[in-house]
């Protein structure tokens, strides 16, 4: 058999766990012919309270599985993981074209109203360089409120979205956003949009939540189309595969849970 075509070769996406497929599933919609891989590392989950060397290492471990299933692309679809290994990532394999999240302090500067907006992220992105230049180049004018949420990913991760332990989590962390006057929150994780329906309940109709995922889809797809590593063939929609560093039954209920896009799924070894 003929090997694949380099634009043929799927997009590697990868996160501490289910969070990225939110991501995923923006790249879905938006690029609906590629073939997609995504690797939830689930063992090593969640990956907010990590030293910056060892995210790096797990980041790179990460990567090489990606580009071993034949990966064009590597999405970095962890806040935490882009914050502090994005950049060594580029270094560390060149000619790898990286995608990764970049918190939304942009749009929300310019959408806000009451000149203040929330940001809720783990503490490593919160305390990130990456955040840091966002702000500083974006936000001059507004006042942005930092706001850590442990414990947020693992309810996610356990499938618990509406449980009361999540929902006064959320309320816990959203209240002090809202009562610093911000209009405007941004979900600075890739797994909070799995909640954004209990945030926007807690912070009421007149916030607005920003999420980073359909912008990097965009940016992904601009990527792909300057290397020329587009899939020509949109006679079929993209095939899917799944792998988790963690349990595979659990990870499969997960993605039923969360209504994410059908592929197969497997467990990820080393």
């Amino acid at each position: 058999m003929l090997p694949e075509l380099p634009a043929a070769q799927p997009i590697g996406v990868f996160d501490s766990g289910i969070g990225g497929a939110s991501v995923l599933r923006e790249l879905h919609s938006l690029l609906p012919g590629e073939n997609l891989l995504f690797l939830a590392d689930q063992a090593h989950v969640p990956y907010g309270p990590r030293p910056v060397a060892e995210l790096r290492a797990l980041s790179a471990v990460n990567t090489r599985w990606l580009l071993a299933g034949g990966a064009k692309q590597v999405v970095v679809a962890c806040n935490t993981a882009s914050a502090a290994a994005l950049q060594w990532l580029r270094a560390e394999f060149p000619g790898v074209p990286f995608v990764g999240m970049v918190p939304a302090v942009k749009p929300a500067a310019a959408q806000t109203r009451s000149g203040v907006v929330g940001v809720l992220a783990t503490p490593a992105t919160l305390d990130g360089e990456l955040l840091d230049e966002v702000v500083l180049r974006w936000a001059g004018g507004t006042t942005v409120v930092r706001q850590a949420c442990p414990g947020v990913v693992e309810q996610i991760e356990a499938g618990a979205l509406d449980a009361p332990e999540t929902l006064a989590m959320l309320r816990g962390f959203v209240q002090p956003l809202l009562a610093a006057g911000a209009d405007t929150i941004v979900l600075g994780c890739t797994h909070y949009p799995f909640v954004a329906r209990q945030i926007q309940r807690l912070a009421g109709p007149g916030v607005r939540l920003i999420d980073a995922a359909p912008a990097v889809a965009r940016q992904a797809a601009r990527v792909l189309d300057e290397r020329g590593l587009r899939n020509p063939d949109v006679s079929r929609a993209g095939r899917i595969h799944y792998a988790t560093t963690g349990d595979r039954a659990a990870f499969a209920r997960l993605l039923q849970l969360l209504r994410l896009p059908p592929g197969t799924i497997s467990e990820a070894h080393g």
